[in-house]
């Protein structure tokens, strides 16, 4: 009988190549199958741009078994839910003919992360490892020469703000907002309308060729925008 692969989760990190952890390069450059999860067919996944360097210098690039599933960016739970069944069974084939698989996610895979769900699916069924990546939002406190949190301060991070956001901001000594070209104008007249001294600023496109820091909120908002809010008191 043959043996099973092992799924291994790998966090790329926010942007630069360079920022790959060493046992994340590690398995890329001998791993045989690897999935690489994109938004839509004609647009080149981010994570896989940041590996590629890596993949590329493999003696056996020409045979690696490259995935592109793609998982686009929707809000309809059912469709989602389909997309996943879907992905994970895919992995498992496989996983089944006995090939590890790398499945490579943005930052780190435990935050917010397209593998969670997959990882979900199959972690009864195969061994699986997660390697962590270096997150946006700390790659964004390095550009910035600055600390999130010192001493005691509470960190809170964000994907999109609802109801919660004024109990968010009281209990916070910083908040990161990820996802930030969620934001909308109401959000941010509310964040800087809240009477605590407080530093704001963006970073677009962090660690890449294109990186930018803004003083305050983006107006622009790629994709790859994390804004940051630190508060003095």
């Amino acid at each position: 009988m043959t043996k099973k692969g092992k799924l291994i989760g790998i966090g790329v990190g926010p942007g630069d190549t360079e920022l790959l952890t060493l046992k994340a390069a590690k398995v890329l450059k001998s791993v045989p199958v690897v999935f690489s999860p994109k938004s839509a067919k004609e647009k080149e996944s981010i994570a896989l741009s940041i590996v590629r360097p890596i993949l590329e210098e493999r003696k056996d690039y020409k045979r690696l078994m490259l995935v592109e599933p793609i998982f686009p960016m929707i809000e309809d739970k059912e469709e989602l839910e389909r997309i996943w069944d879907s992905a994970s069974e895919m992995i498992a084939q496989y996983l089944n003919s006995g090939r590890d698989v790398a499945f490579i996610t943005l930052g780190d895979p435990s935050i917010f992360s397209t593998y969670s769900y997959v990882q979900r699916r199959l972690i009864d069924r195969y061994e699986i490892e997660t390697i962590p990546g270096i997150t946006s939002f700390t790659a964004c406190a390095a550009t910035r020469n600055k600390a999130l949190v010192e001493q005691n301060n509470i960190l809170t991070v964000v994907p999109k703000i609802d109801d919660r956001l004024e109990e968010v901001l009281e209990y916070s000594d910083a908040v990161v907002l990820m996802k930030a070209s969620r934001n909308t104008g109401e959000l941010e007249s509310t964040i800087e309308a809240k009477n605590r001294p407080k530093e704001i600023y963006s970073v677009q496109n962090c660690t890449r060729e294109n990186e930018k820091v803004i003083e305050g909120f983006s107006n622009e908002k790629p994709y790859l925008t994390t804004t940051i809010i630190k508060f003095d008191d």
